[in-house]
């Protein structure tokens, strides 16, 4: 049986563990997309909006990162990521936990149309739709999902 995982707060040595988890687990999701070639693009993005501007919480199992979440202060969930070999395991359940008691007034997300895995899992935690909106990065259709106490 594995050992559970353990979470904390991010800190700038978990920063290549984070970005590799990242690719792996888009890559993952989306396999006919080239990850490892928007990762210099991830890398400025993290260093410039998400890690000054969010609360980063990243979990563990024996020492390996296994996930993290991101949330604003404005309870803006910007990213879920769990290595696929956690997928399924309530580690994902846990991030997301742990998002909600740190934006305890709400927390809303964007998620890709075509993730279906990912809107049922939100619809499961306690997210509803609210609205479609178009992914500013790439184009593509989005759906704008909240969770209310």
């Amino acid at each position: 049986m594995d050992a559970p995982f353990h979470l904390r707060p991010y800190t700038p040595a978990d920063k290549d563990g984070t970005i590799a988890l990242w690719r792996e687990s888009w890559q993952q999701a989306y396999p006919s997309i080239d990850f490892a070639a928007r990762e210099t693009w991830w890398r400025a993005r993290w260093d410039k909006e998400l890690v000054p501007n969010a609360n980063i919480v990243v979990a563990e199992q024996d020492g390996v990162l296994t996930g993290f979440v991101t949330i604003d202060t404005h309870g803006y969930l910007d990213q879920l990521v769990v290595a696929p070999a956690h997928w399924g395991t309530g580690l994902a359940t846990a991030l997301v936990d742990e998002a909600k008691r740190l934006s305890p007034d709400g927390v809303t997300l964007l998620v890709n149309t075509d993730n279906a895995r990912a809107i049922n899992f939100y619809r499961r935690n306690g997210f509803v739709d609210a609205g479609g909106d178009v992914n500013p990065t790439s184009g593509k259709p989005v759906l704008r999902m909240e969770w209310k106490p």
